[in-house]
């Protein structure tokens, strides 16, 4: 039985994926067995655009004397959708483990092209570094991370220093990245849903991450599946973790065998987190960033 309840959830956690509605219905599945020890400040306003929304999920109880360490966490979508709401369970997941998440909304395609999206999430971090105090974080603490094209965005705006520069954000106010299942060299494209997105085939120059690795002395934590079929590992995640310690950055590197590039995160819910120790290894990074 136990089997066949794991094929089940497994099966779940791929929803996420495969459709809009599919990924609405699962979030909130994954979100209701997730424990919420959290206080959620749902839709916050970063901007003046919809999509320019956070979700932010404070740890219950009463801060460390520091404040509590700050996550801003992307999701992925290929750039072409994606809502916060479906992720609660990431944002429940991190402050049970005593971070205080953020988990914002960006703009996406055919609204905008890169690099907007890359701006509204500096926006967002922005926002986040002038509240935090007010929520019990640490302004000396604050991460940012994703998954997948959520990976994307945090790599860029921790790696390429233009990003948030432009949004007011002083250098060196990033305690560290964290990246799952992110494609942080992809070029030239095949996705035929994210060739738009980069103006294919005339793609802007210095769109990718790993031309950025020697940029960044922070903390790096890099996690994949080691049989993605979606984004290559190898490429994506060894390449840039490799670029990274070439330059002297502190990288923890993860491959996970049982995962899969969406159950990847999918492990942060509690009923999924024997398909990985996603959250575990995010949280060890945190504490010691």
């Amino acid at each position: 039985m136990a089997a066949v309840r794991r094929r089940g959830l497994l099966a779940g956690a791929a929803a996420l994926a495969t459709a809009p509605l599919a990924a609405c219905s699962w979030g909130g599945a994954l979100a209701a067995v997730t424990p919420a020890d959290a206080r959620e400040l749902p839709d916050q306003p970063f901007g003046e655009d919809p999509r320019h929304r956070l979700d932010v999920y404070v740890p219950a109880g009463t801060p460390p004397a520091a404040g509590w360490p700050v996550v801003v966490f992307f999701y992925g979508g290929s750039w072409n959708g994606g809502s916060r709401g479906t992720y609660r369970f990431v944002g429940r997941a991190l402050a049970s483990r005593g971070m205080l998440a953020v988990i914002p909304d960006y703009r996406v395609y055919p609204q905008v092209r890169y690099p907007e999206f890359l701006r509204d999430g500096a926006r967002a971090l922005a926002w986040t570094r002038r509240q935090l105090g007010g929520w019990g974080g640490d302004p000396a603490r604050l991460f940012v991370a994703g998954h997948s094209a959520g990976a994307y965005n945090a790599a860029m705006l921790a790696l390429d220093p233009r990003w948030l520069a432009e949004a007011g954000v002083p250098p060196g106010a990033l305690a560290g990245f964290c990246g799952l299942a992110g494609p942080y060299d992809f070029l030239p494209i095949e996705n035929p849903d994210v060739k738009p997105v980069f103006f294919h085939p005339d793609y802007p120059k210095g769109s990718q991450p790993i031309q950025y690795a020697r940029g960044f002395d922070r903390p790096v934590f890099l996690g994949a599946a080691s049989s993605d079929s979606l984004v290559d590992p190898k490429r994506n995640t060894a390449q840039l973790a490799g670029l990274l310690r070439e330059a002297g950055t502190q990288v923890v590197e993860r491959l996970y065998p049982r995962a899969n590039h969406i159950t990847l995160v999918g492990a942060f819910a509690g009923p999924l987190r024997w398909i990985a120790p996603v959250l575990d290894d995010v949280t060890a990074f945190v504490a010691g960033g």
